[in-house]
């Protein structure tokens, strides 16, 4: 397991290579000059030309590339453009806002998905199984943007059950370790925040969840229908199982392994999707962020942020292929 691990830790090397050469050739590649936009289009071309030399941007492409990838192997990610600041310092501000909303959109797709997909597997060809897998279908097909507008239409200004967007109400004020806030306002056990902050929460998770979770309904289903023909689970009901051991015990376990493989794979459909709910939802995290840096034309955000989100994503799917021999102890990983 361990040899393993450390092979999948260095072939992880090759790939951040190719995304942060890929990144950084697409953003010297799009129009625009950082400079100009700092500066503004009237600034004279000699104040133009101090601060693209200031910047870096005046050196050939190749050194403006090793110099990156060098800093960034040694956890420099270089100095906002826009801010001034440590790229890194701006990243991990907003990072616990993005954590906060990608597990709570993960855990609504799993919880919500495995049910519909185990309910619609063993009552095949029902009323539930046609409007769960229709309901599915129709998550995958509506895009973020739109289903969080409908959202905040009905739920927040037609219904007025939650707030329109943001992330805390400007009555509370949560200091914490973490950034969570659902965390930090338990750990001070202020509950109004904590109920401010979920109901601010609920929206944007939805809105976020609801393609992964539509996508493990129907994974589930499939993989579910195909495990309950095995001979084993005719054994269980022979020996005398319940209907429930039956599917949670035996068939369930055994069925997880293509989900598993869905799961780790939306960590990335969620860090996607989390740009556009978290500008929908004026959501303070890393995904407004990134917005509001391409269009300044931020090299160091965009870069770095591509480059840490790539690692985060090699790491989970990492951490996949090792559950898999947990559950189900005949995968042997070499």
């Amino acid at each position: 397991m361990l040899s393993y691990i450390i092979k999948r830790l260095l072939w992880a090397i090759p790939t951040l290579l190719g995304v942060s050469l890929l990144v950084f050739s697409m953003v010297h590649m799009a129009p625009g000059d950082p400079a100009l936009v700092m500066l503004g289009e009237h600034a004279s071309a000699q104040s133009v030309a101090e601060l693209r030399e200031q910047l870096g941007l005046d050196k050939p492409l190749y050194e403006q590339y090793i110099m990156f990838v060098s800093n960034a192997v040694q956890g420099d990610f270089g100095i906002s453009m826009a801010s001034g600041e440590p790229v890194i310092d701006e990243f991990m501000e907003r990072f616990p806002a993005t954590v906060e909303l990608a597990v709570f959109a993960m855990f609504f797709a799993v919880i919500a998905g495995l049910f519909a997909g185990i309910i619609s597997a063993v009552k095949r060809y029902s009323i539930f199984d046609y409007a769960a897998m229709s309901t599915a279908l129709a998550g995958v097909s509506m895009p973020v943007f739109w289903l969080g507008l409908m959202l905040i239409y009905f739920f927040s200004v037609e219904l007025a059950w939650l707030p329109v967007s943001g992330r805390l109400g400007y009555e509370f004020d949560i200091e914490g370790p973490t950034g969570l806030y659902l965390v930090d306002s338990l750990l001070v056990k202020d509950y109004d925040a904590f109920w401010d902050a979920f109901k601010h929460l609920i929206l944007p998770a939805i809105a976020l969840g609801t393609i992964p979770m539509a996508i493990v309904a129907r994974m589930t289903r499939a993989s579910m229908i195909e495990v309950m023909k095995e001979e084993y689970i005719r054994t269980a009901r022979a020996k005398g199982c319940s209907r429930m051991q039956v599917i949670m015990v035996h068939a369930l376990k055994n069925a997880l392994l293509p989900v598993l493989t869905v799961i780790g794979l939306m960590v990335g459909t969620l860090f996607a999707g989390a740009i556009l709910t978290e500008t929908t939802f004026s959501w303070p995290g890393i995904g407004k962020w990134l917005i509001n840096a391409v269009n300044q034309r931020d090299f160091p955000i965009i870069q770095s942020t591509t480059l840490i989100i790539a690692s985060m994503f090699v790491i989970v799917n990492l951490i996949v292929d090792v559950l898999y021999a947990v559950v189900n102890p005949r995968i042997r990983l070499s």
